[in-house]
């Protein structure tokens, strides 16, 4: 065989050889799965996406997240559990699936606990958001961002209610121990139900009121049987972004640097999207004749709460985390 003929063959050999190594082919790439209970378009699942394609341009491709939205690979206790076991990946969680896991973060369940989702977030973006960072991540979970869970209030069918005395004896749905308790301390009656049971029970009037925050109100179409929204924003607590344990050990330190860049920068987003979805709930649910009250001083609700701050101040799980918030503000 010609010399010259052999070493151009060689020479083309290596040049496609290297052509394929950049190539970054996909047995290079890892896929990843990520879970919501939200519904497409929704702001969680808008701002896990854009943290999906963070990622991807942070790890230069090597990481893809999938996001799955709707609870479509399960329950959220399931996928709290499927995140502990290292079986999903990604997930982002409303605080109270994780209390048995770690029982500080009841805490942020609580009444009348915070003015607004800026207060929440000076304490959740600073140390006591690390200290609860830290018990998760000893539970399993890696906290990526702090999302919004947004700020609840009542809202009432057969009742206008102006202030806190207007809502005794009503029957309020209630979701939680929590909120039942809340409601008690109320002088009113919880009536444990299924969210998707609350427009049927409003229009069989089994109850009077219900709670929840706006953007709820106006997607489950709640608003066309309740026109009375007492607007006391009881409870605001957040939603958090996770990652497993098990994934994240896996992870290179510069790849863990772009999932936290890529955590910081979708919580900033969710929040922002969070605010003006509620802006666009307010608008719609407003022009269909929905009223808005607005508790101008929330002293005489945060007084009828005090059994239940005390409650939570002799439990030694969530003593610290309640000590924290309430000298603080």
């Amino acid at each position: 065989m010609n010399p010259l003929l052999t070493f151009w063959n060689r020479r083309c050999a290596l040049w496609a050889l290297a052509a394929a190594l950049c190539a970054a082919p996909a047995w290079a790439q890892t896929r990843l799965r990520a879970w919501n209970v939200h519904p497409e378009g929704y702001p969680v699942t808008q701002a896990m996406k854009s943290f999906a394609e963070d990622v991807k341009r942070g790890t230069q491709g090597r990481y893809q997240i999938e996001v799955f939205s709707n609870a479509s690979l399960g329950d959220q206790p399931k996928a709290v559990q499927m995140i502990k076991s290292g079986e999903l990946d990604i997930a982002e969680f409303s605080v109270g699936p994780l209390a048995d896991a770690v029982p500080g973060v009841r805490v942020l369940s609580l009444p009348f606990l915070f003015h607004d989702s800026a207060h929440m977030f000076r304490y959740l973006d600073g140390a006591l958001g690390e200290r609860y960072a830290a018990s998760l991540k000893a539970a399993g979970f890696v906290v990526l961002g702090w999302y919004d869970g947004g700020a609840r209030s009542f809202y009432c069918a057969t009742r206008k209610p102006t202030s806190l005395r207007e809502l005794a004896g009503a029957n309020i749905r209630v979701r939680s121990e929590i909120f039942t308790e809340m409601v008690q301390l109320l002088d009113a009656k919880p009536v444990p139900l299924a969210f998707k049971d609350v427009l049927e029970a409003f229009e069989k009037g089994s109850i009077d009121c219900a709670e929840n925050n706006i953007p709820s109100y106006e997607s489950t179409g709640h608003y066309k049987v309740a026109k009375h929204v007492y607007v006391t924003n009881h409870v605001i607590s957040p939603e958090v972004l996770l990652v497993s344990t098990a994934l994240w050990s896996k992870l290179s330190e510069p790849d863990r640097a772009a999932f936290q860049d890529a955590g910081r920068r979708s919580a900033l987003l969710m929040r922002d999207l969070w605010n003006q979805r509620v802006a666009q709930a307010q608008e719609v649910t407003a022009k269909h004749g929905a009223q808005f009250i607005r508790v101008k001083d929330a002293s005489a609700f945060v007084r009828r709460m005090s059994p239940l701050y005390a409650k939570y101040m002799k439990d030694p799980a969530t003593r610290e985390e309640l000590l924290t918030i309430i000298s603080n503000k």
